[in-house]
């Protein structure tokens, strides 16, 4: 009886490419897995794919609101965006991804796991940890690190050679993935940063901001303890919001970066971005924040968020690090509850106002008028001991003639 593999399977060229490849240099089994998080379409005729190419079963594990619940949303909560831009959309879904096909590793008594991510990327680095992190003990299959392909058109040519369907069209070789968060784009005239992108060519989920509406869209989103639970007043699950947030973002021009980013393994890549629910999301989660959050607590908030970034994009979700940020992060959430609103055009996400029973803003406090709890005399004993420290050192330079 033959051993098993698991590949992770999107049924794209690399993976089509994998199947036949196992076979004709492992004596195993191919047990193709793809994991459904928001692919859409992509996921149609997988089961003949890969059964025509010599996998023995495909698993087609829907892991929607896995994903979003327990991927998504800690790391929005947290604020976590790469780089100042890269809102880590492949990074965030790597995870759930990988879970599931050591799920069925484990189920299926395979010796090991196989992926299709290159030797360049970062994926490599995102599967293998968490493999790593939850099964050590199974064996990882990296063609990309070992077969004599280097290019896509050498892979096309391996599929023609053995008349194998090429899925995919010749001319259309941009590198994407898709999930419900968002859609990236690699390849082709993206690798010289010095061109501009063919938007019109290049976007799916969006419309370039030139094209969205000359007037704007109001929305207003309601949040329970850092969760959004309302859209419009309508009661809705957070996978419901961010399937609604992205047409409507998408039809505003919400959410499309251009982005230089450093990977894991030490080299620059430039990639284009669509998160059109996603950038709202996390602008209204923000401005929560911003209306219920303490000075400093926001303020160290905001300097977890950077290391939290870069722990899921490296692909470290399941490590002791990470587990312990979302747990101060989930601290901080309890008085994130109420409404925002937010105004959106042509690619701009506009602040039209917040409302929280957990507000620390005091109109009392704030106003030009003075109200009972400021006293404006009290401010000048704050000045001086606040300021201290700046009359000690101007006074040691008078003495030392140094002002």
């Amino acid at each position: 009886m033959k051993e098993k593999v698991v590949l992770a399977y999107s049924g794209g060229l690399d993976t089509t490419v994998i199947i036949p490849w196992l076979q004709e240099n492992y004596n195993y089994d191919v047990i193709a897995v793809c994991v459904d998080v928001g692919q859409g379409k992509e996921l149609e005729g997988l089961e003949e794919r890969a059964l025509s190419t010599g996998a023995i079963k495909l698993y087609i594990e829907d892991a929607t609101e896995e994903f979003v619940n327990d991927y998504v949303m800690p790391t929005i909560q947290a604020g976590a965006i790469y780089e100042k831009k890269y809102l880590l959309g492949t990074s965030m879904a790597r995870p759930p991804i990988t879970k599931r096909l050591v799920d069925i590793a484990l189920k299926e008594g395979a010796v090991a796991i196989c992926h299709g991510a290159t030797g360049k990327g970062n994926d490599q680095v995102r599967f293998e940890l968490t493999i790593k992190a939850l099964a050590p003990q199974l064996k990882i299959i990296a063609p990309w690190r070992i077969w004599d392909i280097k290019s896509r058109e050498d892979a096309i040519a391996f599929l023609e050679a053995r008349n194998i369907p090429v899925p995919m069209k010749k001319g259309d070789t941009y590198s994407r993935d898709r999930n419900l968060w968002h859609l990236s784009h690699e390849g082709l005239e993206l690798e010289d940063p010095g061109l501009e992108p063919d938007y019109d060519k290049l976007l799916q989920m969006s419309v370039t901001p030139e094209k969205a509406p000359d007037l704007p869209t109001y929305i207003e989103l309601e949040y329970a303890k850092g969760y959004p639970v309302k859209l419009g007043g309508k009661a809705m699950t957070a996978t419901e919001i961010l399937t609604e947030l992205n047409d409507i973002g998408g039809k505003n021009g919400i959410g499309i970066i251009d982005i230089l980013e450093n990977r894991v393994v030490g080299m620059k890549s430039r990639g284009i971005y669509e998160t059109p629910g996603g950038t709202i999301l996390y602008a209204a989660h923000q401005e929560l924040e911003y209306l219920c959050l303490d000075k400093q607590t926001l303020a160290y908030k905001n300097e977890l968020s950077i290391k939290f970034a870069e722990l899921v994009y490296s692909g470290e979700w399941f490590t002791p690090l990470r587990e312990a940020l979302t747990a101060f992060v989930d601290s901080t959430q309890s008085t994130i509850t109420g409404t925002v609103k937010l105004k959106l055009y042509k690619g701009n996400i506009v602040p039209a106002g917040a409302t929280s029973d957990y507000s620390l803003y005091n109109e009392s406090l704030a106003s030009f008028t003075t109200g009972e709890l400021y006293d404006h005399h009290d401010a000048e004993g704050f000045i001086n001991l606040f300021g201290l420290p700046l009359k000690v050192r101007a006074m040691m330079k008078q003495k030392n003639n140094l002002l």
